[in-house]
């Protein structure tokens, strides 16, 4: 029974993840709008122009920018079709292949592992289990499926992201393996794990968000008598627990997002020490609603991957009940 949660749970998840790999991908961009960009010389740093010191050249001093916000934040639509025009139809699949290796490692083992508790700690008696009890199993089971596929997370926002950057800039990934093999090369085997805390943190939440929410939901339009167990109630219980999901972890998503995607150049300062100087300097910088840049395909995604997560894995459980 162990075995048979990891397969129907990652089966669901690998569909799930690469049917709404391009609205990830448009989340992703839209996370890493107006983030500072990176440069070797200190004057040109756009976090503190008031201190930065220029030639008393009025005609050097017209060219100054007078803000580092110079780049209009835009919609998810036009996100997307900027990503089609610039960069072509399949670009909106860049790293796909880390997308099904992420859901292999990652989500098939926080679906094994929540369905393991959820079967250990589900009450015979009444054959439910209390919502603290799912929001614990969420947890343990978010944060072990992250830190095991947390390479492959790494790789997957490193390919989605390339494309924003000049040409000159862009790792060019020709697969996930590519990626985790030149990670590993120049920047050392702990690249592999970089931000991993914001990896587990986030799943943590996702997991007991997203899953407990989901069975509590499908629980209490059963027990209310307002749809029968069909296709109507998975898709209003997933939309609900992806909704949930997406408001529980956008500022987290976004941290992530941008610590796994920073470059660190030799001899230079990496440009975040950390989870919360990220966050810190993303607020200074962008304000607090930064944190939830990218929530509108956030939700966009969230809804669609939890509906056909949760839909296609109550259909494998059907095919595989007598096995």
């Amino acid at each position: 029974m162990g075995v048979k949660g990891f397969v129907e749970g990652g089966i669901a998840s690998i569909i799930a993840g690469c049917s709404t790999h391009p609205l990830d991908l448009i989340k992703v961009r839209m996370q890493l709008q107006g983030e500072t960009p990176i440069s070797s010389t200190p004057s040109s740093s756009p976090l503190r122009p008031a201190l930065a010191f220029h030639p008393a050249n009025h005609a050097t001093q017209a060219h100054v920018p007078i803000t580092p916000r110079a780049v209009p934040r835009v919609g998810p639509v036009t996100v997307g079709v900027r990503i089609v025009t610039q960069e072509g139809v399949a670009a909106l699949f860049s790293g796909i292949s880390a997308t099904v290796l992420r859901q292999t490692l990652y989500s098939t083992t926080r679906m094994g592992l929540y369905d393991m508790l959820k079967q250990k700690w589900t009450d015979p008696k009444t054959n439910n289990m209390p919502l603290g009890r799912k929001i614990i199993a969420g947890l343990i089971a978010g944060g072990i499926g992250a830190a095991v596929g947390n390479s492959a997370d790494v790789a997957m926002v490193r390919m989605q992201a390339d494309g924003r950057l000049p040409a000159a800039q862009r790792r060019n990934y020709k697969s996930v393996v590519d990626a985790i093999t030149q990670m590993s090369k120049n920047e050392g085997i702990t690249s592999l794990w970089r931000g991993s805390s914001l990896t587990v943190n986030r799943a943590m939440l996702v997991t007991a968000s997203q899953l407990a929410s989901y069975d509590q939901f499908k629980e209490m339009i059963l027990e209310k008598g307002l749809m029968k167990d069909g296709l109507g109630t998975h898709v209003t219980a997933s939309f609900a627990a992806g909704f949930v999901a997406a408001v529980v972890t956008n500022p987290v998503d976004v941290i992530k997002t941008r610590v796994m995607n920073m470059k660190v150049e030799p001899g230079n300062a990496p440009p975040y020490n950390g989870a919360i100087d990220c966050a810190m300097k993303t607020i200074k910088a962008e304000g607090p609603m930064a944190l939830y840049k990218g929530f509108i395909p956030t939700i966009s995604r969230q809804g669609p991957f939890t509906i056909v997560l949760f839909v296609t894995l109550e259909q494998v459980r059907k095919l595989l009940k007598d096995f």
